[in-house]
């Protein structure tokens, strides 16, 4: 008796290991294999490349060759309709002076215009509507833009105006200040060679760093301008600067 029930649990036993071992081959084959590798003996290494970085700056100045005017006229009327009115009749009178100074069409731009409610000071409540328009006008002589700005708040009707000072064409004066920045950064790079005891070599990379535009003066004049405005044109300083990457040579 004792040896048929030790048969039994013996066969039982045999017959769970059987199942795990199905079981687990199973799993084996149904789970994704991890591969593990190890770094190989010869592995790549970053090459350096020793060299001289400096940044340099310089500055042109010149006499700015362009008037940029904004001028706007503007409406306050009851209703939304009577201020868009009686502004068209205005700025039609504005662009007409603007003609008639010899600003031509291509120089005669619409800078913004609008035309919403008014609202009485303390309330909240709209006690009208307002209407506006804005030109942007280019005038080449820079020396008479005094005279320009009077006609236009005087003859022309503008009630805002200003004015800013550019040049037509700054390409000329960058490419002079860039060589002279880049010359700058020359002079700094073969200090710090010296100082270390290295040869400078040849320019490996150059980058400029400059934002565009340049100082410029600005004169705003609201209200109706007094007579023989004047204007000081003075001169624009274009700003130039880089980086340049330097090689070491020896």
């Amino acid at each position: 008796m004792h040896s048929t029930i030790r048969t039994v649990v013996v066969s039982a036993a045999a017959a769970a290991l059987c199942a795990l071992a199905a079981t687990l081959a199973v799993l084996a084959v149904s789970r994704p294999s991890i591969l593990v590798t190890t770094p190989s003996a010869t592995s790549t290494t970053s090459t350096f490349d020793p060299g001289i970085i400096t940044s340099g700056d310089a500055t042109v100045s010149r006499k700015p060759d362009l008037a940029l005017i904004s001028a706007a006229v503007e409406s306050k009327q009851s209703s939304a309709s009577a201020a868009q009115s009686d502004l068209a009749g205005k700025a039609a009178g504005l662009i007409a002076r603007a003609k008639a100074l010899g600003i031509a069409d291509k120089d005669i731009n619409t800078s913004g215009y609008s035309v919403g409610p008014s609202y009485a000071p303390n309330t909240g409540t709209i006690d009208g509507y307002r209407a506006f328009e804005g030109l942007l006008l280019k005038w080449h002589n820079v020396d008479t833009v005094g005279k320009t700005l009077d006609a236009l708040v005087q003859e022309g009707g503008a009630t805002q105006i200003s004015v800013g000072f550019t040049l037509a064409d700054p390409k000329a004066a960058q490419a002079e200040a860039r060589s002279l920045a880049i010359g700058d950064a020359r002079s700094r790079a073969q200090a710090m060679a010296a100082a270390a005891g290295v040869k400078l070599g040849k320019v490996l990379r150059v980058s400029d760093l400059s934002t565009s535009g340049y100082s410029s003066a600005n004169f705003d004049i609201k209200g109706a301008a007094p007579a023989s405005t004047q204007v000081p044109v003075g001169q624009l300083d274009v700003q130039v600067a880089v980086e340049v990457d330097f090689a070491i040579d020896g």
